[in-house]
């Protein structure tokens, strides 16, 4: 059974808006390499259609890209892409697969059925997620900014603390720094 991960940028006082956070080589680098070793994302409607609606054109080449952006973009072209969405039913963006169904049986099925893991990439649907006690490690690219505005990790809270391992830190030229944690055990 593959694990089941969250991944996403945060800056240091929790913000996760999308429109905040340093975007160069070295953290594009970073993304493409943890999404080539996985075997698909997990995305809620909204994350979906925000990604949807910018990298398809750049993977097609229609939009003038630094070669690591590109590299992003044809590499999340390829992925296999599952959304939860009790609106939308219709993905046309290739490798897109509508997660039919009661949400942690789906989890777990797509978890089993995916080896090489599954990245989720929703702050809202990870939040849900681990009130299930489905996220199994975490990735967070720690951006060097305080916003003090904007959605921020687990702004729905949960119902208790979550313990974590550390397992990797690795800082970047940039100012960010990558951390990996697992869940501990008990």
């Amino acid at each position: 059974m593959g694990l089941l991960t969250f991944s996403i940028n945060v800056t240091v006082d929790g913000c996760i808006d999308h429109e905040e956070g340093v975007v160069d080589d070295e953290t594009l680098a970073h993304f493409t390499g943890q999404l080539e070793s996985t075997g698909a994302m997990l995305w809620g409607r909204t994350t979906y259609e925000l990604m949807e609606s910018y990298w398809p054109s750049i993977a097609r080449g229609e939009v003038d890209a630094s070669p690591s952006f590109r590299a992003w973009a044809r590499t999340l072209e390829d992925k296999a892409k599952y959304v939860v969405s009790t609106t939308r039913s219709d993905y046309p963006w290739t490798n897109s697969h509508h997660l039919d169904g009661d949400l942690p049986t789906a989890v777990q099925e797509l978890k089993a059925s995916t080896p090489a893991g599954v990245l989720v990439g929703s702050g809202r649907l990870a939040t849900e997620l681990d009130r299930l006690d489905l996220i199994d490690e975490y990735h967070f690219l720690l951006q060097p900014m305080i916003t003090g505005h904007g959605p921020t990790l687990y702004g729905d809270g949960l119902r208790s603390t979550r313990r974590l391992d550390l397992v990797s830190a690795q800082p970047f030229g940039n100012g960010t720094v990558a951390l990996h944690y697992r869940r501990s055990p008990g």
